[in-house]
């Protein structure tokens, strides 16, 4: 915990220090399926999330339920500190209480902040303390160049993201909770007698489109992180710092129309999360909600039972660099771990490893390679290890296709 808490750290300084170099402009954008990049314009250049900073938001509100921590149902209170959140916002007075499910859709659709700094509260204590939680899931993720200090995305100088982290998470949403990532699809909700319209604009124009966020500030410029599936090809694509929302959304529409024909389209597979933009959004244990899809509203309806699904990984524009030293705690420690083969030397693990990343695609989004040094002089090996999975089932999963590609591959304990 002390090492995990040193990294978070030494992560905060590299950003502290960095937040005035921003870029203003920055995009990405891969084939969901394969994890290729297609397109990439300053990927890994630090910039302002602004409002995707709910994705974050509410993919720890996904877990908290799937966990069993809360319910749809469940009230939260709306303390007078996430109420003075400025707009946009719900507009809940302090002392009043909205339901999750009323919170989750809040952030989506009109990307509510005091919803987001109630959610943050009542699942961490604190807004501060779920940042912190948010920014341990982002190392989990492999989010390296992100760092968190509010639920919202509201202006902060030490907030800081990139195009490419920004993707890695819309994938792992799409991965990890596919079911409910469904509900980036809604184009509106009626929140207690009001219907409220969404800010994606791209949801109401763009062929395809299941979601899933913009955010705006003036020192982030507008962002959008979208996903398009047409037939068997699917993209995630990302821009930041665009100059005005028309702007931010043309050259997204321009990157879709470029790339969306370039993706993989393999004969009978499946999209990463099946989401459409039609239809109603199903959701385990959802209760019936009013959605807004086209002009009509549709019900949705609960029981629908969410699948195992994989999405993948996303890999960098050169080879991440492997930790060749032995003893050192990496930042995803704890959790569930692989491992391929051993090598004589370091770079020899590191080769494993990065055609291992090739191979693998979408089951090692959210694990970091590393290499674990063993035994001294002539008989040191250097074990090629993917680590960080949030679970035994996510690690079996990358096992299970690295193995149909040639590669012997070992589960390894919960390091927690």
């Amino acid at each position: 915990m002390k090492s995990f808490r040193f990294a978070l750290a030494a992560i905060a300084a590299f950003v502290f220090g960095a937040a005035h170099a921003l870029a203003g402009s920055a995009s990405l954008v891969l084939d969901a399926r394969t994890g290729r990049v297609l397109s990439a314009e300053n990927a890994d250049t630090l910039n302002h999330p602004a409002s995707l900073t709910k994705m974050m938001t509410l993919y720890l509100t996904f877990e908290a339920l799937h966990q069993g921590k809360i319910g749809w149902s469940t009230r939260v209170v709306m303390s007078p500190t996430a109420a003075r959140k400025p707009p946009t916002k719900l507009g809940v007075k302090p002392g009043d209480t909205i339901t999750v499910q009323e919170a989750v859709y809040g952030m989506i659709v009109r990307s509510a902040n005091d919803a987001a700094a109630a959610v943050a509260e009542a699942l961490g204590g604190s807004e501060a303390g779920f940042a912190q939680m948010m920014n341990a899931r982002a190392r989990r993720l492999g989010m390296s160049r992100t760092y968190f200090v509010n639920a919202s995305g509201l202006p902060a100088r030490e907030q800081v993201t990139t195009a490419r982290d920004m993707a890695r998470l819309a994938i792992a949403l799409m991965r990890d909770f596919p079911g409910e990532y469904r509900m980036f699809a809604a184009q509106g909700f009626t929140f207690r007698g009001r219907k409220i319209r969404g800010h994606n604009n791209l949801m109401y124009r763009y062929a395809g489109m299941d979601g899933i966020k913009t955010g705006y500030t003036n020192a982030s410029g507008y962002n959008i992180v979208s996903a398009v599936r047409d037939g068997n090809r699917r993209i995630v694509g990302v821009v930041l710092g665009g100059r005005s929302a028309k702007g931010r959304d043309d050259k997204m529409a321009s990157l879709l129309d470029q790339h969306l024909g370039r993706a993989a389209a393999p004969a009978g597979s499946r999209p990463v999360a099946a989401a459409s933009s039609q239809g109603a959004v199903e959701v385990a244990g959802l209760p019936g909600v009013r959605l807004s899809y086209t002009d009509t509203d549709r019900t949705s309806e609960s029981g629908l039972a969410i699948a195992a699904s994989t999405a993948p990984a996303m890999p960098a524009d050169r080879p991440t660099a492997v930790d060749g030293t032995a003893g050192v705690t990496p930042a995803a420690s704890g959790h569930w771990q692989i491992q391929l083969s051993t090598a004589a030397t370091a770079e020899g693990a590191k080769k494993i490893l990065v055609e291992a990343q090739s191979a693998g695609g979408a089951v090692l989004l959210g694990a970091s390679p590393h290499t674990e040094v063993s035994g001294t002089g002539s008989a040191k090996q250097y074990r090629a290890r993917f680590i960080g999975f949030a679970s035994r089932e996510a690690a079996n999963s990358a096992c299970a296709i690295l193995r149909k590609r040639s590669y012997d591959c070992t589960l390894l304990p919960d390091r927690g």
